[in-house]
């Protein structure tokens, strides 16, 4: 048929193999076991826990990141690059440490805070920065590329008029590629609601208001399946993928679908359609 060939088979493949998975746990969580305590409200506020804190870390990393790539994507800063990218190298229980080490009192940072009532241990702030710390590599690098492709005369214009390099990126670069920053934004969101390895140790627990008790819900899932059995374990997850599904269909529709795609060809020389 026109237009596929080996390389359209093994993408199909590929789908199919990322597909498999999910249908299972879809299949089963609802068709098979369709347990009760997988339905519970305790699960459905694990879910908000998990929602509400990604959103929230998204929001945060938007607002102290955007400068640091709006910088990347107009100078070399080799050591600052190599930082920026760690997070998403080493194993996240190490960032689940760091924290709860920066904010213990065997540090004087850690008494600082806990004097003024900012403690990181089962608090909803620990976790928030938790999921910040590992979901920033993707925020960054994606609105890094999306600076790197803005086209630089507005820019120039705006710095030609006096305007400092803050004010254009927040007046002229932001505003001119909004979808694609939200859409970045609720890409580092999503992978934020997959942490599980930090926030098992920095808030195993959120004790604080307004999730008194409630747990992450990657957190709650694992002890499900430990202490529960796996037929509440797969339900909770069948339903976390539905929540996830609806992230991922709002990246797809704010980010135009394969809207990078169509502007490419309209840049080669055949490729206007």
């Amino acid at each position: 048929m026109k237009g596929k060939d080996w390389v359209w088979a093994i993408s199909l493949v590929s789908v199919a193999i990322t597909a498999v998975p999910i249908i299972f746990i879809l299949y089963y969580g609802f068709v098979v076991f369709h347990s009760a305590l997988g339905l519970s409200r305790t699960v459905f506020l694990s879910i908000g826990v998990t929602i509400f804190s990604s959103a929230l870390a998204a929001l945060i990393i938007f607002l102290v990141f955007t400068p640091l790539a709006f910088e990347l994507s107009r100078k070399t800063h080799a050591v600052w690059e190599a930082v920026s990218d760690l997070p998403a190298s080493i194993p996240h229980p190490i960032v689940g440490i760091a924290f709860l080490f920066i904010g213990s009192p065997l540090t004087p940072f850690g008494r600082l805070l806990t004097s003024i009532g900012f403690g990181l241990f089962n608090t909803l702030q620990g976790l928030v920065l938790a999921l910040s710390f590992v979901a920033m590599p993707i925020y960054l690098r994606s609105a890094q590329s999306v600076f790197a492709s803005s086209p630089v005369e507005p820019e120039n214009f705006a710095m030609s008029l006096g305007a400092s390099r803050m004010k254009v990126l927040y007046s002229v670069l932001v505003p001119g590629a909004s979808r694609e920053i939200i859409s970045s934004s609720l890409t580092a969101m999503s992978r934020a609601m997959s942490e599980y390895g930090s926030v098992a140790i920095i808030a195993n627990y959120v004790l604080t208001y307004p999730f008194n008790g409630a747990q992450a819900v990657s957190v709650q899932i694992y002890q499900s399946y430990g202490y529960l059995g796996p037929g509440v374990a797969v339900t909770s997850s069948a339903l976390m993928i539905l929540f996830s599904l609806a992230i991922v269909i709002a990246i797809r529709f704010v980010g135009g679908g394969n809207l990078g795609y169509r502007n490419r060809r309209r840049d080669f020389p055949g490729g206007r359609q």
